[in-house]
Parts: C-alpha cells; sequence; structure tokens
C-alpha cells in the first residue's frame, strides 16, 4: 500500500446527485484533504442503458456547487473496455472465472404476450472458492462472510461486458486507491471484490462503508420525502457552504459543541474514527437553521441582496393581499397606537434609518410588526423594510394606506 492516501469519488450517470451520493464525496473528499492525499473522480457509466450525459453534467455541477473538488481529469468506465477486457482474460486463463452457457426465456412477437421458449446466452462467472473472508473495516470494525451463499457470481455479460465488480475491482487497483469509502448499502460488495481482487494478485485497499441518511420516518431517503438532489437545494437557494456543513454532520460528529463549520474547518476537524453508525436523519428544519447561520457570516449587502431576491418571488409581492385588523395589532397595543403608528410611518417612506429611529423610541413590535403584516399580510414574512424596497415607495405607501382603513 502506497503511502500516499487515495480515495474515489464513483457516482453513476444513471440520475441526478443525490445527497446521500454528495455526502460520501464529502466525506472523501474531507479524509483525503486532511491527510493531504489524492482525490479521484470516476464516472460508473457500466449501465450503458440507464447513463446519460445529461446526469453527468447534473453530478459535475452539483460537485463543483459545492467545493468538491477532485484531481485529474474525470475518467469514465464506458472509455476502459479493452483493460477491461485483458483482466477478463487473466481470470479466465487461471481458472478464477469461466463462460457459462445459460437458458434465458425469449420474447414472443410483440403483439403477443407469449414466450417462444428458451434461449441459450453466455455469461462469465466467477468461480467462487466458497470461503471467508475478513476484513478490517474503518467505521464498523471487524466484519466476516461466509462467501459460500454467493455462489458462482457473474462478473461480465461477455468479454466486451464488464459489471460492476470487476469494473471497480481494476479501476481501484489501477489508479492505487488506498481507501475504500463508501455507504453501508455497499458493504455485501466487499467479500465479491476482495475475492476478484484476490485472484488478481491485487493488494487489498482500507474499508469504511458510512450511515446511510434516512429520511425522518427513519426509512430510507427518497423521492416521496421531497427534494433529493443536490441541485434542487441549489435551485431553492441554499448556500453551498451551509449544504457541506449540514452533510458532514450527518453520521459525523467533531466531538465537540461546534455546529457551524467553513469547508477548511471541517477538514481540519474530520477524523474518519469519529463517523457513526448508526443511520442519520437528514432534518431540513435543522438545513435551514444551519443556513440562516452561514447566511449570517455573510457581508451585509449580500445578505440584503438575498433576502430581497428571497422576497420577489413570494406570491404577495406580485398581488396585494387581505389584511385582517386583529393581525395588524401587535399583542398589548391598542387598535388606536397601531394606527397612529402606521399614520406617522406614512410621512417617514423612504428613510429606513428614520422608520427605525421611531420603532425603538415607540417599541419595535409595536411599530415594525403592523408595517410587516400591511405589507405582506403574512405572519411570516422578510423584513419591512426589505419589503419596502422590493415593492417600491408607491405601493408601499398604497398597502400602509389599506391597512389604515382597515383599522378604522
Amino acid at each position: 500500500m502506497s503511502d500516499k492516501i487515495v480515495v474515489r469519488i464513483p457516482p453513476s450517470p444513471t440520475g441526478n446527485l443525490h445527497i446521500g451520493t454528495a455526502r460520501t464525496a464529502l466525506f472523501n473528499y474531507l479524509f483525503a484533504k486532511k491527510n493531504n492525499g489524492k482525490v479521484l473522480l470516476r464516472s460508473e457509466d457500466t449501465d450503458t442503458e440507464r447513463s446519460k450525459k445529461e446526469f453527468e453534467d447534473n453530478i459535475l455541477e452539483a460537485l463543483e456547487w459545492l467545493g468538491i473538488k477532485h484531481d485529474g481529469e474525470l475518467v469514465r468506465q464506458s472509455e476502459r473496455g479493452e483493460i477491461y477486457k485483458k483482466y477478463l482474460k487473466t481470470l479466465l486463463d487461471n481458472g478464477s472465472a469461466y463462460i457459462s452457457k445459460e437458458e434465458s426465456l425469449e420474447e414472443g412477437q410483440p403483439t403477443s404476450p407469449r414466450l417462444r421458449g428458451p434461449r441459450r446466452d453466455e455469461v462469465i462467472r466467477f468461480k467462487n472458492p466458497n470461503k471467508k473472508v475478513v476484513f478490517d473495516d474503518l467505521v464498523r470494525g471487524q466484519v466476516e462472510f461466509d462467501t459460500t451463499d454467493l455462489k458462482d457470481f457473474v462478473i461480465a455479460k461477455s468479454e466486451e461486458e464488464p459489471l460492476y465488480h470487476l469494473a471497480v475491482v481494476v479501476d481501484d487497483a489501477e489508479f492505487g486507491v488506498t481507501h475504500v469509502i463508501r455507504g453501508e448499502d455497499h458493504i455485501s460488495n466487499t467479500p465479491r471484490q476482495i475475492l476478484i481482487q484476490e485472484a488478481l494478485g491485487f493488494q487489498r485497499p482500507l474499508y469504511a462503508h458510512i450511515p446511510l441518511i434516512l429520511a425522518p420516518d427513519r426509512s430510507k431517503l427518497s423521492k416521496r420525502h421531497g427534494a433529493t438532489a443536490v441541485t434542487d437545494y441549489k435551485q431553492k437557494g441554499y448556500l453551498p457552504e451551509a449544504m457541506v456543513n449540514y452533510l458532514a454532520l450527518l453520521g459525523w460528529n467533531p466531538g465537540t459543541d461546534q455546529e457551524i463549520f467553513t469547508m477548511n474547518e471541517l477538514i481540519k476537524e474530520f477524523d474518519i474514527n469519529k463517523i457513526q453508525k448508526g443511520g442519520a436523519i437528514f432534518d431540513e428544519k435543522k438545513l435551514d437553521w444551519v443556513n440562516k447561520e452561514h447566511i449570517k457570516r455573510l457581508p451585509e449587502d449580500v445578505q440584503k441582496a438575498m433576502k430581497i431576491k428571497e422576497a420577489e418571488a413570494l406570491s404577495y409581492i406580485k398581488t396585494r393581499p387581505t389584511i385582517s385588523a386583529d393581525e395588524l395589532v401587535w399583542k398589548d397595543t391598542s387598535r388606536e397606537d397601531t394606527l397612529r403608528h402606521l399614520e406617522h410611518i406614512k410621512t417617514l417612506i423612504g428613510s429606513d434609518s428614520a422608520i427605525m429611529e421611531y420603532a425603538e423610541q415607540a417599541g419595535k413590535g409595536s411599530v415594525l410588526w403592523p408595517l410587516r403584516y400591511a405589507l405582506s399580510g403574512e405572519r411570516a414574512s422578510p423584513d419591512p423594510f426589505t419589503l419596502m424596497e422590493v415593492l417600491g415607495k408607491e405601493e408601499s405607501l398604497a398597502r400602509i394606506s389599506s391597512a389604515i382603513e382597515v383599522l378604522k
């Protein structure tokens, strides 16, 4: 094993980059950078029917947005057929694999549901030595598998069509991968891949199988729970720094009370031994909080621009809301005082500082609450100064006047 740590990020371009895959990519990146290692990016596109260029583009866009960089060029398995063919021949020659002629049912005519009968296809199977495989997992400790249950498993459809297990083993060996950090759903793949490594005389990398990301009901996170692609969150307006921060805390804990991290801080603090074994719950409310904390770190002008962009997308900006007199009044403030505050604000429109000075004298809640509600018609909305900037002076005055009439 080389002294230089090498990890790989190997997404399959059969869909957009899932947040679970992104979290795995992040853990690989943090581990490599913490140890001055190397990060390889590999497109596992051996599934030619489902792999699409648009998904590969989405994966690259999402990784770039998150700031997860790789070293060297993208490697596509679909372009490495001759290399896999060479290793397949080695396995066939040394008796570790064999060509198996197998029966499969052949479909009938499209107009008929009947089947024509058996057809003989050739596949290449790995000859299972039927032994116990033991490996030390950096997260789970010693793991032992009895490979007898795996039987002789298929590693290629033909000498021209390698399947996942063979391609992964060859690529990891050829590119000197030292650590395979991946989701625990891959742990059952490990014994197969170790058997292939041994048959080809490859060194075994170290393994770390990290916990899955779960939905709040503890089921596997899927589209039925909401957005699952990284670019969905990008389009929603989340900061990439916040997404990275939150993903890092799913299944890993620094052992301190710190929850808000930059990428550089994560690299400094990351310890693979602190990855948890249990599944990590994806909580969008916690993500929202992390996002807000990162927004607070931005320059004030950038924060303001973000709030304006957020406000512009709200429905009540385009359509004047219906106002309730009861909602306009802040807590114990009287209706008469609320009316007086709104009428005075009308004279100050155009000067945020003058409105704020008045609010500090008369009571922020008593002044700013009715102003914000008059502008938005909502109990939760951006601050009134952002709303006035988006709406403009004329529309803001019109909405304040409407609120005054409702109070009267």
